[in-house]
């Protein structure tokens, strides 16, 4: 996969991060799946299928990842 059939986006929160950053974007490809890559470490990305990412979103909308703070 090269990188030009990604989008990558990085949060805001991130500005701050001296480059640990997660980043993440939808393949242009049509088939709904997002790559994720730490932002120093820009092999290989680990791709979600569209459902795979959409119940993660899920998760994190209903706080199943507030054992974090």
């Amino acid at each position: 996969m090269s990188a030009p059939e990604i989008s990558w986006h990085i949060s805001s929160f991130s500005a701050s991060g001296g480059g640990n950053c997660v980043e993440a974007g939808p393949l242009n490809d049509g088939t709904g799946r997002v790559a994720v890559r730490h932002s120093k470490q820009q092999g290989d990305p680990i791709v979600y299928t569209k459902a795979e990412w959409q119940a993660f979103l899920a998760g994190v909308r209903a706080g199943e990842f507030d054992f974090f703070d």
